[in-house]
């Protein structure tokens, strides 16, 4: 269960910051609206999965999806050019979050 509210606070971070982009500088208030919900709820998600699940790990899977996320989101929605050092960025962000948890592992205990 707490890798599912992993998720749900990876997705919604995702689309807080998709938003925020969208949202024209908080000029636009629908998606000015989701950015906040979205962060708020992120968080909420994000602090019940951290009951459980050691927050160093948790926080590095978080932050790099969240970051991939966004990046594909921004290329998929808004047309950002993919260079290949952005892609090997991302790939240097998933092999730092595998060796993070190889380090210390996930769960708590």
């Amino acid at each position: 269960m707490p890798f599912v509210l992993l998720a749900l606070a990876i997705a919604f971070e995702v689309t807080a910051t998709l938003s925020m982009r969208a949202s024209d500088g908080f000029t636009k208030p629908g998606p000015a609206v989701v950015v906040v919900a979205g962060y708020v709820i992120s968080f909420f998600f994000l602090a019940k999965a951290l009951t459980s699940l050691n927050v160093g790990p948790v926080y590095a899977i978080w932050s790099a999806l969240g970051t991939i996320g966004a990046f594909v989101g921004g290329v998929l929605l808004f047309g950002e050019q993919v260079r290949p050092l952005t892609i090997a960025g991302a790939v240097i962000i998933v092999v730092g979050v595998i060796v993070i948890n190889l380090g210390g592992g996930v769960h708590q205990g």
